[in-house]
């Protein structure tokens, strides 16, 4: 049986809830729900944090959130507030930030995956880092993430943190080259930067998907883009193996033939260390990849064996082109160029009923067209309609989704070139050729 709220409780939610966050006017301003009830984080608030690192001596767990994304929510609850082993982690042994805005970032320090949804890193007052955790592929948002591995993760962070600094050569690499600017602000491809200075609000918050946004447009004005820039924290199971989600370092599998299984690791083999740097989550190893080329490369990996016993040392060999990998769920790819400014979301069975084609039919449709930009405009004087049925893009079937809709375009076409694509309207088939821009 569902539960139900009451009038009166719904009413009392909504008078008292807005109090918790008093505050703090940015918890009250993003309607930040997860942050109402958690006094045991420090808000937004990077400076206050270090201090109290240094005076408590405990490490520093930074958790990266926007607020208003749907995306992670459910995880973000747990870490927040609602998992009392996570809590009692949080608020005994470190100092815990909440950072919900990437305004004034420091962006050398904080290197990380940025079209997360929930990211979080763990450093030492100092700026050392210790850690990243939050993993994301297009198997989903939380495909990774788990209390039990998170909580695995901040225990082998503490770890570490009791180590410090006798072991503070092995965590330099953890820490990225510094970039030609600390802010996001002071990045030359984000866009619109007047309405972004404003004081917080939903609408103007910098997104963590809007950095790489930001580096991808200013490659591609540059002149330095190329699609090396696209394969960012490759996963290992580009080198064949399949961590557990729930751990983050014990190998849940290992693909035949790859270079893993060449190398000899096993399933259940516990990963320590990756070119010489330990390993607490997912996303350290990913860390590791993100910084290594796409070209034939050597590994070296120390894992635990399953088995027991000393650790023992791994050497794989991996292939040239081994960081390709499925990106179409990233938000940094729509502002790529070119940018279609259309909508292109595949049709269900259901819908094709109801337009009277076939239900096993792969088609997409026309839903949104923002003609308040060119290529929206260029789009429909080319003669797109909006609820076209598109049935094929560039001569071949349409892809599955949306996402693999525009990776194809991002991956095959530039701006200045036009898209091929022929739709079915009104039971006829029209070929179109749009415009593509910037």
């Amino acid at each position: 049986m569902k539960s139900r709220l009451t009038p009166f409780l719904v009413s009392a939610l909504a008078t008292t809830i807005p109090l918790q966050a008093a505050d703090n006017p940015l918890k009250q301003t993003l309607t930040d729900l997860n942050a109402y009830y958690a006094d045991h984080w420090i808000y937004n608030d990077l400076d206050a944090a270090k201090a109290e690192a240094r005076r408590s001596g405990k490490p520093i767990f930074v958790t990266f959130r926007c607020v208003p994304c749907k995306s992670c929510k459910s995880f973000d609850a747990e870490v927040a507030n609602g998992s009392e082993v996570i809590k009692k982690l949080a608020q005994e042994k470190f100092v815990s930030l909440r950072q919900v805005e990437m305004k004034g970032v420091d962006l050398n320090l904080f290197q990380f995956d940025h079209d997360l949804n929930w990211a979080a890193m763990f450093i030492n007052a100092d700026g050392v880092i210790y850690g990243r955790y939050g993993t994301q592929s297009a198997a989903g948002p939380d495909a990774f993430n788990s209390i039990e591995s998170l909580e695995k993760a901040m225990r082998r962070v503490l770890a570490l943190h009791q180590d410090y600094p006798a072991n503070k050569a092995s965590l330099a690499g953890k820490r990225g080259a510094n970039r030609p600017y600390s802010t996001a602000l002071e990045m030359p491809g984000m866009e619109n930067k007047d309405k972004l200075r404003g004081p917080t609000q939903r609408s103007n918050c910098i997104h963590c998907h809007m950095i790489h946004d930001a580096q991808n447009l200013e490659a591609w004005r540059k002149g330095t883009y190329n699609e090396e820039l696209l394969w960012r924290y490759p996963y290992p199971d580009n080198l064949g193996i399949s961590i557990d989600p729930d751990d983050g370092r014990v190998i849940e599998s290992v693909q035949p033939n790859s270079p893993a299984a060449k190398a000899g690791l096993k399933r259940g083999d516990a990963i320590r260390s990756v070119n010489g740097q330990p390993i607490v989550s997912i996303a350290d190893f990913q860390w590791v990849l993100h910084n290594l080329p796409n070209t034939a490369t050597d590994i070296t990996l120390v894992a635990l064996p399953r088995l027991g016993g000393n650790p023992v040392e791994y050497r794989l060999r991996a292939q040239a082109g081994w960081k390709k990998t499925d990106i179409s769920w990233r938000g940094s790819l729509w502002g790529m160029p070119p940018r279609l400014r259309i909508w292109f979301p595949s049709m269900t069975p259901a819908e094709l009923k109801k337009a009277g084609l076939p239900e096993d039919l792969r088609a997409s449709q026309a839903r949104w067209i923002n003609n308040k930009f060119e290529a929206g405009r260029a789009a429909q004087k080319a003669g797109l309609r909006l609820n076209d049925v598109i049935v094929e893009l560039d001569g071949k079937p349409v892809p599955e989704d949306s996402q693999h809709f525009s990776l194809y375009v991002k991956l095959n076409f530039k701006p200045g070139e036009t898209l091929p694509l022929t739709v079915l309207r009104d039971g006829r088939r029209i070929q179109l050729k749009l415009p593509l821009f910037e």
